[in-house]
């Protein structure tokens, strides 16, 4: 279930608390979405991708219980776990250069699931980065 949510406060009152946005600065974004997937909610940044070599999109997930599984269309389903978060990918072949490869990093932390996804070309340290800004706590 992806159903639009009326911005980040739908998000904190579907979660009870305040969504927990990352604090590192990110690329130019376009326009931000926010869903009610599952029993959580994510936010995702479309990115500006206009320039070569731009990623396309990074989208969190946070919720009381993991979010839906999903294919990553070109896996193979392979996953690695690396300090307690288990990462996955895909080349996405079908997908626009700025969305593809996908990377996937799944954690939990202050009684939360999260599922970190980005598009494009991101690296895991710039991926690693991201989450460790992610305020976990009480409130978010």
């Amino acid at each position: 279930m992806h159903e639009p949510l009326d911005g980040i406060a739908a998000a904190d009152a579907r979660l009870g608390r305040q969504f927990p946005l990352p604090r590192m600065e990110l690329p130019l974004v376009r326009w931000v979405e926010v869903m009610a997937v599952g029993s959580g909610a994510e936010v995702a940044w479309n990115l500006d991708d206009s320039r070569s070599g731009a990623p396309g999109r990074l989208a969190l997930y946070a919720g009381p219980e993991p979010p839906p599984p999903r294919q990553l269309p070109g896996g193979d389903g392979a996953t690695e776990v690396r300090d307690g978060a288990t990462w996955r990918g895909a080349p996405l072949p079908e997908a626009e250069a700025s969305l593809r490869p996908v990377r996937e990093r799944s954690w939990q932390a202050g009684g939360l699931h999260l599922r970190l996804t980005a598009q494009g070309p991101w690296d895991d340290a710039t991926l690693e980065a991201i989450a460790a800004s992610i305020p976990i706590g009480s409130g978010g």
